[in-house]
Parts: structure tokens; C-alpha cells; sequence
């Protein structure tokens, strides 16, 4: 995801997108005040827009249950 700003292309397929992994929580884990772990959240949920913005015509996000929480933002965006 972080190499996709900036490009687009004619499908994407995000992947992985469940709890613990997006966002990663080795990430969370590793934060040392609320600031720092607001940022964190933030990063990763701006991550998940962009690659998903990517797609002109075709868009696949694929993960396994419990999703991420930002699967629901995305779903309140595109409305």
C-alpha cells in the first residue's frame, strides 16, 4: 500500500485486510503514548484509502473474519 500513492491502475486487489493485520499490531503494540498510537490508527486507515482509490474500473478487498475495523469506513465513504 505504501507504494501505490500516486499510481493508478485498472483493477486492485487489497488483501489481508483483517483485525491484527490492518492495522498491524505489532504497530499498536510498539507505541509509547495515545498520541503516538492516534497517529498510528490514522496512517494505516489513510494507507487503506489510497490503495483502494487506486482502482479505476475494479476493486477486491479480501480478508478473513473479524475484518479490519476500516472496512466499515470504507463502506461509510463510498455512500
Amino acid at each position: 500500500m505504501h507504494l501505490a500513492k500516486g499510481l493508478e491502475f485498472r483493477a486492485v486487489v487489497v488483501m489481508a485486510c483483517d483485525d491484527g493485520v490492518l492495522p498491524l499490531q505489532s504497530r499498536i503494540e510498539a507505541v509509547a503514548d495515545e498520541a503516538e498510537l492516534d497517529e498510528v490508527f490514522d496512517t494505516e486507515r489513510h494507507l487503506l484509502y489510497v490503495a483502494c482509490t487506486r482502482a479505476r474500473e475494479h476493486l477486491l478487498v479480501t480478508g478473513v473474519s473479524p475484518g479490519s475495523e476500516y472496512i466499515q469506513d470504507l463502506r461509510q465513504q463510498s455512500h
